[in-house]
């Protein structure tokens, strides 16, 4: 039978907006992808030197913000100064970052990194006091900081000695923990207002990153002599996942439902994080861990109460 064509001009349909993932979907993948990123760390160390497992992942993660860039047509920020204020940043929110809580698991189970992680936003008030003088304190942060700092306590068991726990690594997790609100609050004071998108300046960001490590790790990790394939698996994963489609994920969140929504993924992390050690992993777990943590994380959404406008 053959077609009958008709010669009445049809107005073209409608074009339907892409419909995306929900918000929440994509808060919960978030929680995932992050919280599953200190155990991907633990599985890396063990083939590869931390350099080596930190290198990789931001090779893997550059590489994701690389193809997002292309796919958008959008080019890296210009201009020298503005560049070297973006060394600083990667170094701070990145490279030693990255770097620490490698070295830090090495001795330290991938769940108290994670609870580690959570100590974050307690961080940013503290400094937030000091060198953010718009920032003013109320009771109610204050005492959040001061709660979740007992928290930390408690996590670590300082009525014990710290029994079980490596020092130095617990102290590196912390001090990975410290450096990404020093690194927020560089950015804010020097990147703020640039007229890039957050895209390009991530992109950016990543890329000095990754210089910043392929200058470090030869130097003093060497290059593998041997290919341990699962190992190598988990820092693609950590790349790819953790850090590029994350990033991309969280802005995505940001410009949805807003920076306090999104920032809330912080107190899912060590839950998946601790969930992810003890199930996959089979690290041990004592009874301080959970209780701490679920301190750590009251104080820290404590810190993030706003005094009301006009109160």
């Amino acid at each position: 039978m053959s077609t009958v064509t008709t010669t009445r001009t049809q107005s073209p349909a409608p074009v339907r907006p892409r419909a995306r993932l929900d918000w929440r979907l994509r808060f919960g993948a978030l929680s995932l992808i992050w919280g599953f990123s200190f155990l991907l760390i633990k599985v890396g160390t063990e083939g590869y030197a931390p350099f080596q497992v930190t290198l990789g992942r931001l090779v893997f993660g550059t590489a994701v913000l690389a193809a997002a860039m292309a796919a958008k047509r959008e080019r890296l920020p210009r201009g020298a100064r503005l560049w070297g204020h973006m060394a600083v940043a990667a170094f701070l929110l990145n490279a030693l970052p990255f770097s620490l809580f490698a070295y830090s698991e090495l001795t330290i189970p991938s769940t108290l990194a994670g609870i580690c992680n959570a100590t974050s936003p307690l961080w940013g008030m503290a400094l937030s006091l000091v060198a953010l003088s718009e920032d003013r304190p109320t009771r109610v942060r204050v005492a959040g900081l001061g709660l979740g700092f007992l928290g930390v306590l408690t996590v670590l068991g300082v009525w014990q000695g710290f029994h079980g726990l490596d020092a130095t690594g617990t102290a590196m997790a912390l001090l990975a923990s410290l450096s990404y609100p020093v690194g927020w609050i560089y950015v804010r004071r020097t990147l703020a207002g640039t007229g890039n998108s957050h895209l390009s300046m991530t992109g950016a960001q990543l890329l000095l990153a990754t210089l910043q490590l392929a200058v470090v790790t030869p130097v003093f990790a060497g290059f593998p002599t041997h290919v341990s394939l699962v190992p190598l698996l988990a820092v693609a994963a950590l790349g790819a996942l953790g850090t590029g489609l994350a990033v991309l994920i969280q802005y995505g969140l940001v410009a949805e439902v807003g920076p306090t929504t999104a920032q809330m993924v912080t107190y899912f992390i060590p839950v998946v994080a601790t969930g992810a050690g003890v199930a996959i992993l089979g690290e041990s777990l004592r009874w301080t861990t959970p209780v701490g943590a679920v301190i750590v994380l009251a104080g820290a959404a404590l810190t993030q109460v706003r005094a009301k406008k006009g109160a």
